[in-house]
């Protein structure tokens, strides 16, 4: 069965087809990180109007790669939410065009479901219960993983997300767009001791984070080490007075903070509660799930607690249609499809806040 996958949630223009819900035929995804660099951040109307130019190119590009024809098709899927409203439209519609048109299946795929099945993808199945975490620039979350996919969300975080925290120290210390994945890098080099930089709701048994302390907390760091004393100073305009030293060092402290963080999350839910579930694997996706000291970080967990981990390759880590092609999968062998009127909409429905316990 081969389904094509459409994804336009933010600046990337993304097509795959995917075989089965596991075989990548091809895997296509068209960057705009180059249009929203000058801003440092996202703009919503230069990323609706790039996707508008590259949907149907990257269509072709997949199609070429997979060797296929439309004809060859079982279904179209396409990331419907959450995302940047204009963004999404992109390829829900250019999906519902496509399924009208080939009399195919048409599957709406929530992004953040998404991810928890991207490292299924040229893998063999994933043990459930399993426990499950997004950590990208829009979404940071923990989940009950069944058979059928999400049963629960856990937890999440109460502001920002763990990429967009990333992203935002990564801007203090003067690292362009995208900074999250810059800061990451720098932090090889540094001193992750040296900054002691706290590590929000460590203590609590419960799934929520917080980035909020963390962040005012580098902040005013990267204000000292610049003699600012102003707190409302902007550290973006001086941060080129800072050292090469002074930089990683900042970036490596920041990292060590986040990722401890989500890492005594993950912790906690392989330890149990005494009525908790017993959980065979932990599944984890996301763009911040590229990140050398997470993924370590999980490995040694997994082994610890003797539970199969799945990572995504680092490609099906950050924003790509393989994983929604598959995730869409399950229902198309169950013979389900969505209504072509299927709405757009921007929020997951895993991140709203009564999410907990209904979908």
């Amino acid at each position: 069965m081969l389904i094509l996958g459409l994804e336009s949630s933010c600046d990337e223009t993304a097509a795959a087809i995917v075989e089965d819900g596991v075989r990548v035929r091809a895997d296509v995804v068209a960057s705009q990180h180059a249009l929203h660099r000058p801003y440092r951040g996202v703009v919503p109307e230069i990323a609706s109007r790039a996707h508008l130019e590259t949907i149907l190119p990257t269509i072709r590009a997949a199609l070429a790669e997979a060797r296929i024809d439309l004809d060859d098709l079982d279904a179209v899927a396409a990331g419907v939410r959450p995302g940047l409203i204009g963004s999404l439209l992109v390829g829900t519609s250019a999906a519902k065009g496509l399924a009208w048109g080939l009399d195919l299946p048409f599957i709406a795929v929530d992004h953040v479901e998404a991810h928890l099945y991207a490292g299924r993808l040229e893998a063999e199945p994933v043990g459930t219960p399993a426990f499950g975490l997004v950590v990208s620039g829009g979404h940071t979350s923990f989940f009950r993983l069944g058979a059928c996919g999400v049963e629960r969300r856990l937890g999440r975080s109460i502001d920002d997300a763990a990429g967009e925290a990333f992203d935002k120290a990564a801007a203090m210390i003067g690292l362009d767009h995208p900074g999250g994945p810059k800061l990451a890098a720098l932090a090889s080099d540094g001193d992750d001791g040296r900054f002691d930089l706290p590590r929000p709701t460590l203590d609590r048994r419960r799934f929520d984070v917080s980035f909020s302390g963390l962040k005012t907390a580098f902040r005013r760091t990267v204000l000292h080490l610049l003699g600012l004393d102003d707190p409302a100073t902007d550290p973006r305009g001086h941060a080129d007075r800072l050292s090469e030293r002074d930089r990683a060092d900042l970036a490596a402290s920041f990292e060590a903070a986040a990722i401890d963080t989500l890492l005594a999350k993950v912790r906690l839910g392989l330890e149990g509660e005494s009525d908790g579930p017993t959980y065979r694997s932990v599944v984890a996706g996301g763009g911040v799930v590229s990140n050398r000291r997470l993924r370590d970080g999980l490995v040694g967990l997994a082994d610890r607690h003797g539970v199969d981990l799945r990572l995504p390759r680092a490609a099906w880590c950050v924003d790509n249609a393989a994983m929604i092609a598959g995730a869409a999968f399950p229902r198309v062998a169950a013979g389900e499809s969505d209504p072509l009127d299927t709405a757009a909409e921007p929020l997951s429905i895993w991140g709203r806040p009564d999410a907990t316990d209904s979908r």
